[in-house]
C-alpha cells in the first residue's frame, strides 16, 4: 500500500504520458482485486478468490506488456478491441520471448488454469470439493473453511502477480529518490 501510495500521488501530476494514464488506471485495478482476494480468502471463500487470479494476472501482464512494447499503447488507448488485443496467452508469449524465458511455458498453457476456472470447465471442479461428515466429495456454494490447501495455493498464485505490479508501479511512476529533509527512501 506504500509502493501505490507513492505511485498514486505521482499519478495525480499534470502531463503524464500515456503509458502513465495506463498505468493510473490498471494499477489502481489490479491493487483492487488483490485486496478482494486477500478479502475472500479471510472470510472463507476460495473459490471466488481463486477466479479473481486471473483478472489479476491479466492487470499484471498488461502493465509488463505495455512497457516492453511501448509501441502497442495506442491499441490499447482505443479500447483493445477484439482484433487488435492480444490475448493474455499471447502477452506471455510475447513476454517470454524479449525477457528472455524462452519458450519453457507456451502462454495458452499458462493460462489454461485461469480459464478453466473463470470459464466454468469441468477442471474447475478441484477448486471448491468439499467432504461431508461421512466422507463424501460435494462442490462447496459458501466458505470453504477446512482446505489449507486450496488457501495456500491461491495465496501462491496472487502473491507473484501482486509483486509483478509492484514492480510495475515502480517502472511507471519512480520513486523520489531524495527528499527534501534529506533522507532516502
Amino acid at each position: 500500500m506504500e509502493i501505490n501510495r507513492d505511485a498514486a500521488r505521482q499519478s495525480h501530476a499534470q502531463g503524464l504520458t500515456d503509458h502513465q494514464e495506463m498505468a493510473r488506471i490498471v494499477i489502481p485495478q489490479a491493487i483492487s482485486l488483490a485486496l478482494s482476494i486477500r478479502e475472500l480468502i479471510r472470510q472463507g471463500y476460495l473459490f471466488g478468490a481463486h477466479v479473481l487470479v486471473r483478472p489479476l494476472a491479466e492487470r499484471a501482464a498488461i502493465l509488463t506488456y505495455l512497457h516492453q512494447f511501448p509501441e502497442e499503447i495506442g491499441k490499447w488507448k482505443r479500447g483493445w478491441g477484439p482484433d487488435e488485443a492480444p490475448s493474455l496467452a499471447k502477452m506471455f508469449d510475447a513476454l517470454n520471448q524479449v525477457l528472455g524465458a524462452g519458450s519453457w511455458m507456451r502462454g495458452k498453457d499458462a493460462t489454461a488454469h485461469m480459464n478453466t476456472l473463470l470459464h466454468g470447465k469441468p477442471g474447475a471442479e478441484q477448486w471448491n470439493v468439499v467432504f461431508t461428515p461421512d466422507g463424501r466429495k460435494g462442490q462447496s456454494v459458501s466458505k470453504i473453511l477446512n482446505r489449507g490447501d486450496l488457501c495456500d495455493d491461491v495465496c501462491a498464485q496472487a502473491a507473484p502477480w501482486l509483486v509483478v505490479v509492484q514492480s510495475m508501479m515502480v517502472a511507471y511512476f519512480p520513486p523520489n529518490r531524495e527528499p527534501q529533509d534529506g533522507t532516502l527512501h
